[in-house]
């Protein structure tokens, strides 16, 4: 019998590869490793990547398995979700895995200037109605920008359609530079996978992401380059909405595009 929500926040209370930190207690308590991640967890000067919106965990776990050299950390708000893949860090001894459990509207106060290296947004929620909200908004960039290292790293993998074509006119509009970008990241990679250039983002498949697969939906892939300097402007483009919010689930809105 899987374990129930209070179990597993008691069981992460005592894991030393989670650190818990919502907007309730993050604003009355500093985050005293905030600029001390490599000296103080992970004992190492090695180069940091954060997923945000890690979900359960299974990209922040593959990808830190794969790269061994580079620390990871997994960062949502939904404790009983990340439970899993800080398990399976600890299972498997994995001592280049952390997670943070915050808000991600507030996560330049977990990092210093310069700390992160590269953003992971894996199968975000594409917040049709609030652009405000979505992950790759110039409302996060600017946040992105205040701890990832100048002209750093964000890659987008996702099923929606609307996330994807809002995030490449989003970069196209602020004149990020490219490094790729596709819009069926398993087709690119079908015949020689270590070789493509895509190997890495196709390299780890989600439990969720093998559903949207089966059921025909194209993984979507865009890895670009955030400089520090230079104003940020949202894109003032209507975009065609998904016709559905999740697996098995058919959108709410009978609107048809949105900005």
């Amino acid at each position: 019998m899987s374990k129930g929500k209070l179990a597993k926040f008691a069981d992460m209370e005592t894991y030393e590869n989670v650190f818990q930190y919502p907007f309730s207690v993050v604003s009355d308590v500093p985050f005293d490793m905030r600029g001390h991640w490599n000296e103080q967890y992970f004992k190492n000067n090695n180069p940091i990547v954060l997923e945000l919106g890690c979900g359960k965990g299974e990209y922040t776990v593959g990808l830190a398995k794969r790269y061994p050299h580079i620390n990871f950390i997994g960062v949502d708000i939904k404790g009983a979700r990340m439970w899993t893949g800080a398990t399976q860090a600890l299972q498997e001894g994995l001592k280049n895995v952390a997670f943070l459990r915050t808000n991600i509207e507030i996560i330049d106060r977990f990092f210093a200037p310069g700390e992160v290296q590269e953003i992971w947004l894996t199968f975000s929620d594409p917040q049709m109605k609030n652009p405000r909200k979505r992950l790759s908004s110039t409302y996060f960039m600017e946040r992105y920008r205040h701890f990832l290292a100048d002209n750093g790293i964000v890659h987008l993998k996702t099923d929606s359609n609307f996330l994807f074509t809002y995030t490449c006119y989003m970069v196209e509009h602020n004149k990020l530079e490219v490094e790729l970008k596709t819009t069926d990241l398993y087709s690119e990679t079908a015949e020689n996978a270590e070789k493509s250039p895509f190997s890495e983002a196709a390299s780890i498949q989600t439990y969720y992401e093998s559903m949207w697969l089966a059921r025909g939906l194209n993984i979507k892939y865009i890895k670009f380059h955030l400089p520090h300097e230079g104003l940020l402007e949202e894109p003032n483009v209507e975009i065609e909405l998904d016709d559905y919010r999740s697996y098995h689930r058919s959108k709410r809105s009978s609107l048809e595009t949105a900005k």
